[in-house]
């Protein structure tokens, strides 16, 4: 890595670390607790998160106390069926890995930690002919767009997908979905996150059915978002992203900055 591209890693991280891990990481919230440094966040449909913006200097004693009594605060609620504790490679945290196993934790897999300039992505890409884009605001629109997201992300195509998505849009809080289609069929998704009060746009949800990858679409649709995110102010752009759509981005300007892993708890049925 040349002392540019460092400084230029070192720069988003800062950024990264200082202007995304607040409440901006949390859209839709239901609630957010304070604990320490922890952030103790309640979604919709039974849904609990755990992060934070750094733990300091905190030892590991204290930091195993504070995985005891985040688990118990999700635990205890009846209401709550799973539970992601966001884990950042970056972090001092001795311990946490050990302590989120024995509070029933496990670790998925690793997402690189994506940030780039705006600009940088938003150039013309070539589709497949007869493949457009566009941004779907319509509730038939985003329930058809969820359960592709659903379907290519390999978990149940589910109701409160698409009903928390259509959640979001009427808060008008600057959330976009976008899809592209051939012939009336969708076969990409992804979603725009402006961060108000911040210099980013995240993109998220990126998913391309199995038999059209590698066809440019994916970076058709992150091109388009990033446009967008332009139009809105936004010089940044930032996306966990898993091992199929690293290197799209990558040759698209952005730069691993770090890694994430969430660690899943989930509750077993009585």
């Amino acid at each position: 890595m040349t002392r540019d591209e460092s400084e230029r890693k070192a720069r988003f991280l800062s950024a990264y670390d200082e202007q995304l891990r607040t409440d901006a990481e949390t859209p839709g919230a239901i609630n957010v607790t304070r604990h320490g440094p922890l952030r103790l966040v309640t979604f919709p449909n039974g849904r609990g998160f755990v992060t934070y913006q750094n733990l300091g200097a905190t030892e590991e004693p204290a930091l195993r106390r504070l995985v005891s009594e985040g688990s118990t605060y999700f635990q205890t609620d009846p209401e709550i069926t799973k539970v992601e504790w966001k884990t950042r490679a970056h972090d001092t945290a001795p311990g946490l890995h050990e302590a989120l196993l024995e509070h029933g934790f496990m670790p998925d897999e690793p997402e690189s930690i994506m940030i780039g300039e705006a600009t940088a992505l938003a150039v013309d890409v070539p589709l497949p002919e007869g493949v457009t884009l566009r941004r779907v605001t319509e509730e038939a629109d985003v329930r058809a767009m969820s359960a592709v997201e659903d379907a290519t992300f390999g978990e149940p195509v589910l109701r409160e997908t698409a009903d928390a998505h259509l959640r979001r849009l009427a808060l008008r809080d600057g959330m976009e979905l976008w899809v592209a289609e051939l012939g009336g069929e969708i076969v990409s998704v992804g979603r725009l996150e402006p961060v108000r009060g911040t210099s980013f746009a995240g993109i998220w949800g990126g998913a391309t059915r199995p038999e059209w990858r590698g066809r440019g679409i994916y970076r058709a649709l992150t091109a388009a978002r990033a446009r967008s995110a332009l139009a809105l102010g936004k010089t940044l752009i930032h996306s966990d992203s898993t091992e199929f759509s690293r290197p799209i981005l990558e040759r698209s300007g952005m730069i691993r900055v770090s890694t994430t892993t969430p660690y899943l708890w989930r509750r077993q049925p009585a």
